[in-house]
């Protein structure tokens, strides 16, 4: 027997026409780089992705094909995203810090056929459209191209339809080792992925909510926030420019409630307002991802009265995992344990689930006790079975996928992610996690940036040498970083050297590349070794 209520295909064409239908007037404002800025409406968004569905369709694409943007944050690229939906086709946002290599690799496996871009990306295109095989439309974002291109059409048409298992979207992990792989999002993992983002505990959206988000829209979906703001019919506020002053500008002025972004933004607009004696007294509300955030980084935030949503989450889980739920005691909580929380990753929304196993053994499954720390796997109706055009599934029978990151998970369900499996130092038996080591390096006055890897030691396997870059115009000595991390860590923890260089690797999404700071030491000798 069947159930007896309506069949309502969970496609995400809905959700934007909810925002234009509930919530149409609502604003959409870019600050465009030259300085220059635009004001559109949810309405207006809904009316030009109708538009681009239709010059698609008279540029010939089909439903399944790829269409690939290479753009920052702005109004039009988030029309691209329901318009390139919208015709039954795949939108496939390209990372533009990625290698020659890798984005030649990505747009040719995705079999892209148009190619919309920012004029800041010409060299770009110049330069890969020999190299680019499938790609038979290039549309640029700026001089009136975009508006031209479209502007002959009307928008009375209608959205393509289908199963709501068919694709709608694909990303491309960095890549750090091999070729980028591919993770081809759903109508259906993408629509109840957009709707668990509302809860209060993620982005807590509502009508009244104001986001800047400083994650590009190529990255990880834009951790899904320009679904998720459209199904509340929130204000949006682009940038296409990530300058600190431009962004608190931005803030300050359009009142923003919402923001999101990897750490490293966030240190930049601290540095900003040091500087400047600028505040953000509108912010309630900051996202933090892509890699752990220092702790010194969330007590600020939290002592100017912003709720931290520390998050985990990778391409492969579209990209929501956790965030930093407040537990059902944090009322009752002092200051120092309710930060001690909001430094880890935090809890599963309902859809999520976690486990870890052992690090040593063939699939152990450990213990919830927050001490024993393993391989973190994960499941869910967002998370990824099997990558683009694999031939084989990428999660075992009972369809866990292994993230690549070691973590200890606590009795109530708190993630805490110690380090990723290919970077945690073994030192004597027993694990030394890079990423704590960092974080706490990071909380030295002197320290910019650290990042901690492994050294091959005859008596220990490992042990952990830090590599820093120092803030400019401060000094500090190897020993003083090291005696300040003892006040941190554990005493066998402590690195058996401090090596000062003036840049670190980082992949094109922004992170820490280990690989190449490994291979950068790779002759390095211990002085005891």
């Amino acid at each position: 027997m069947l159930g007896a209520m309506q069949d309502f295909d969970l496609r995400v064409t809905h959700i934007i026409d909810h925002a234009a239908r509930e919530h149409g007037t609502r604003e959409i404002v870019t600050r465009w780089a030259d300085g220059s800025e635009s004001r559109t409406t949810w309405a207006g968004i809904r009316h030009d992705a109708l538009r681009m569905t239709q010059a698609l369709r008279k540029l010939g694409v089909q439903v399944g094909d790829r269409i690939a943007t290479l753009a920052m944050n702005h109004s039009r690229h988030l029309v691209s995203w329901y318009g390139a939906v919208g015709v039954g086709g795949v939108l496939h946002t390209i990372n533009p810090r990625l290698f020659d290599d890798q984005l030649e690799y990505i747009a040719n496996h995705a079999e892209d056929q148009v190619l919309l871009y920012d004029k800041a990306f010409q060299p770009i295109i110049d330069r890969m459209k020999p190299r680019w095989t499938t790609i038979r439309h290039y549309i640029c974002y700026d001089d009136g191209q975009f508006e031209d291109w479209i502007g002959g059409e009307d928008g009375q048409t209608t959205w393509a339809t289908g199963d709501e298992r068919d694709p709608c979207m694909l990303c491309y992990t960095s890549g750090t080792t091999g070729n980028p792989k591919g993770v081809l999002y759903q109508h259906r993992s993408t629509f109840l992925h957009a709707i668990t983002g509302l809860q209060p505990a993620i982005f807590d959206f509502d009508a009244r909510s104001v986001m800047l988000p400083v994650v590009p829209m190529f990255h990880a979906a834009s951790w899904g926030l320009p679904w998720g703001g459209a199904a509340a019919g929130i204000k949006f506020v682009f940038s296409a420019v990530n300058d600190a002053a431009v962004l608190t500008e931005l803030m300050n002025r359009e009142r923003v409630t919402h923001s999101a972004g990897v750490p490293t933004v966030w240190l930049s607009m601290f540095q900003h307002m040091d500087a400047t004696g600028a505040s953000l007294p509108t912010l309630r509300h900051a996202i933090i991802g892509g890699s752990a955030a220092p702790r010194f980084m969330i007590e600020r935030l939290m002592k100017a009265g912003v709720n931290v949503a520390h998050a985990w989450g990778m391409t492969e889980t579209s990209p929501i995992g956790t965030t930093g739920a407040k537990t059902h005691d944090w009322d009752d909580l002092p200051f120092e344990q309710q930060v001690d929380i909001k430094q880890m990753q935090g809890r599963v929304p309902f859809g999520v689930e976690l486990r870890c196993v052992s690090l040593d053994g063939p699939g152990e499954v450990l213990p919830r006790d927050g001490k024993t720390s393993g391989a973190l796997q994960v499941r869910g109706p967002w998370v990824i079975k099997r990558y683009f055009k694999a031939d084989k599934d990428a999660t075992d029978a009972e369809q866990w996928f292994d993230t690549g990151d070691v973590a200890v998970i606590h009795p109530d369900g708190t993630l805490q992610l110690t380090d990723r499996t290919k970077d945690v130092i073994k030192s004597g038996g027993e694990w030394i996690s890079s990423v704590e080591l960092e974080n706490a390096a990071v909380g030295h006055p002197a320290v910019a940036e650290a990042a901690a890897i492994g050294i091959y030691h005859p008596k220990w396997d490992e042990r952990p040498i830090l590599v820093v870059v120092k803030k400019a115009g401060v000094d500090a000595t190897a020993e003083e970083i090291r005696n300040y991390l003892a006040q941190h860590v554990a005493k066998w923890w402590l690195p058996d050297a401090v090596e000062f260089v003036d840049d670190i690797p980082h992949t094109g999404t922004g992170k820490i590349s280990k690989k190449d700071l490994r291979d950068r030491f790779r002759d390095y000798k211990l002085a005891d070794a």
